[in-house]
């Protein structure tokens, strides 16, 4: 039986970063209401500065952790897996964190160097476990090393020894060791090359497609939204100014910012015809 209840569910939510004047608080994220259900995929678009990479934090458990650069909540509502985000212990978090996967941006160049590749996507295993198998988490290295379409012989590999798409989809290997029912993507294509992004988020959609894990997709690639997903968040500062249906919300733009989205995406359409 398929669970009704949303995988993300986001009422009304403001994030900000601490300052040390009170008075010139900087919130990123203002009011945002939105769901995500079982197996949904939900690609957030907007330039920079718009609030996207600090939503991704928020929802992949990022906030309010104490870390440089953790977002706070200001208002609203966040529920994750069932579990209201803003008042959860670091103990229940911690346990909920296996069952969200992570991509922050850059991930690939954010690889533990000292690392082989099979450790760097194993660590997530024995961070939680210590005695876990060591035999069935290289089945489980090499069986995801597999799926992301790298050749077996890069697990005695190191970062540096490969290219940065490849260091890329070591990543979301890394991400998915511990089979997540969400995974938080932020700005997987970014800085990579333009003929490897396309494969990138292929591979993502493939995934999730055997998984069927719910995702939130964040990118400022506008010719990734309809690649990845029906379902899109337009984001401008800090505010959702669309959100639905790709199309849906591209045929009906009532914010300037979506407008020219939609006149963005018909231009790249007639340069591709």
């Amino acid at each position: 039986m398929t669970s009704t209840q949303p995988t993300v569910s986001a009422r009304d939510l403001s994030l900000r970063y601490p300052s040390r004047n009170p008075e010139t608080r900087s919130v990123a994220v203002n009011g945002l209401s939105f769901e995500i259900g079982a197996g949904e995929v939900l690609t957030v678009v907007g330039e920079s500065g718009s609030g996207k990479s600090t939503l991704a934090k928020a929802v992949a458990l990022h906030a309010e952790t104490g870390a440089y650069g953790s977002p706070l909540f200001s208002g609203g509502e966040l529920t994750v897996l069932g579990t209201d985000l803003r008042n959860v212990s670091r103990r229940k978090r911690d346990r909920l964190s296996v069952k969200v996967g992570y991509l922050p941006q850059d991930a690939g160049n954010n690889l533990n160097g000292r690392l082989t590749v099979g450790e760097n996507i194993a660590e997530p295993i024995f961070v939680r476990d210590r005695r876990f198998n060591q035999i069935e988490a290289a089945e489980a290295v090499a069986t995801l090393i597999d799926t992301v379409r790298l050749p077996l012989s890069v697990m005695n590999r190191y970062p540096f020894e490969l290219s940065k798409g490849q260091r890329q989809r070591v990543a979301i290997a890394r991400a998915m060791i511990l089979e997540p029912q969400l995974l938080v993507a932020d700005d997987p294509t970014a800085g990579i090359d333009v003929n490897v992004r396309a494969a990138i988020l292929d591979l993502i959609v493939d995934l999730q497609a055997q998984r069927s894990f719910s995702a939130l997709l964040v990118t400022a690639d506008l010719a990734a939204v309809r690649r990845v997903s029906t379902n899109v968040a337009v984001m401008h500062r800090g505010i959702l100014v669309g959100i639905g249906e790709l199309d849906a919300v591209l045929d009906n733009p009532w914010h300037p910012y979506v407008k020219g989205l939609a006149d963005s995406l018909l231009e790249l359409h007639r340069d591709n015809a």
